[in-house]
């Protein structure tokens, strides 16, 4: 009778947590709706009038000051300029992506849709308005629509959407991929198909508040990213799961020790992290390669795809990395990390080398 009790507890619990959730989602998405429909109402105003620039400042001072005598200070000026703002931006994103997506189909949705636009584009707004805001502000439309589409899948707060920015993983992600690739990122976000599309560089770990000098060891580095792993997993990308630290292998009454270990569900593999401080020399890349075949040989199942292997260093030759491995190769790969967030000088050299 006690198992049953708990049983109902449980369901219950998971029905309301559920519950609550959707209505965040139904305030959030209402909220976005009506500020994009306010906006939507002020342009159209304004394309009425005879002199757009002064009529427009007379339309937002006069409805702002009517509006917060109703409902109070959410509707400064300032405010509705930001929301005649959220609907300029996203009714082209929609009329762009509707051409792109539905071009055979467009017409006929018109007619069935008088306000095709709005509906389409409310459909799609699933984070809270300080989301919007900061998006907002991103000026290039794909790496806008990444951020949003990122944020919707991996359900980032607005700070970790700020952070995720801050350390500008659209450039990173970008930087290895084609014109065509980089307008696919834009549109749908990460997508992970093979090996390399796991792989960031240079990873950013300026949440562990480490230093940029090497004054802490490999251990300490490990420590740090275990007492973050959160953060750490939100860095690493889509999929990540976590399986141990220092973990021991044996052959040959040899013992050695992986610093992390991880699997991806969505490329449903192994992924062995080796830290480093300092240079990377061939050396490491070596003993990756026998962390990499050994799991490939004696812990990976038949169904699973073949491990892979990244060294995590502060500094590290190209040169190096190309000779140590085969030129096939898509199983380990070098990256950098920095302890702190570039400035914007940093960013622009990692872009250019």
């Amino acid at each position: 009778m006690e198992l049953n009790n708990q049983n109902l507890y449980n369901r219950v619990i998971e029905l309301l947590i559920q519950a609550r959730l959707q209505v965040v989602q139904t305030i959030n998405n209402t909220m976005a709706i009506t500020y994009f429909e306010i906006g939507k109402m002020i342009v159209e105003e304004e394309q009425n009038g005879k002199e757009k620039a002064e009529y427009g400042k007379q339309i937002l001072s006069e409805l702002s000051e009517k509006l917060i005598a109703a409902f109070g200070k959410g509707f400064s000026e300032t405010n509705l300029k930001q929301m005649r703002y959220f609907y300029l931006t996203y009714s082209i994103r929609q009329t762009v992506s509707d051409e792109f997506e539905n071009n055979e189909n467009s017409e006929t949705q018109s007619h069935q849709l008088p306000n095709s636009i709005t509906q389409q584009v409310s459909a799609q707004f699933k984070l809270t308005w300080s989301h919007y805001l900061k998006l907002m502000r991103i000026t290039d439309v794909n790496e806008r629509n990444f951020y949003e589409v990122e944020a919707i899948k991996n359900n980032w707060s607005l700070r970790e959407l700020q952070r995720q920015y801050d350390s500008a993983l659209y450039t990173r992600l970008a930087l290895s991929k084609n014109k065509e690739e980089v307008l696919s990122l834009g549109q749908k976000g990460q997508i992970i198909e093979k090996s390399k599309d796991l792989i960031k560089d240079p990873y950013i770990l300026e949440f562990l508040g480490l230093p940029e000098q090497n004054a802490y060891s490999e251990s300490e580095l490990e420590q740090k990213l275990i007492d973050k792993l959160e953060h750490f997993l939100l860095e690493l990308g889509n999929g990540f799961t976590f399986v141990a630290r220092q973990k021991r292998i044996t052959f040959e009454e040899k013992h050695f020790k992986i610093d992390l270990v991880f699997y991806n569900r969505i490329l449903k593999c192994f992924v062995l992290i080796d830290l480093k401080i300092g240079e990377l020399k061939h050396q490491d890349i070596g003993q990756m390669q026998m962390y990499v075949n050994y799991f490939d040989r004696e812990v990976k199942l038949e169904d699973e795809n073949k491990t892979i292997g990244i060294i995590l260093c502060q500094d590290k030759s190209e040169s190096v990395v190309r000779y140590t491995l085969p030129e096939n190769n898509e199983q380990i790969f070098a990256s950098k990390y920095l302890t702190v967030l570039p400035s914007e000088k940093d960013f622009i050299k990692i872009i250019e080398h």
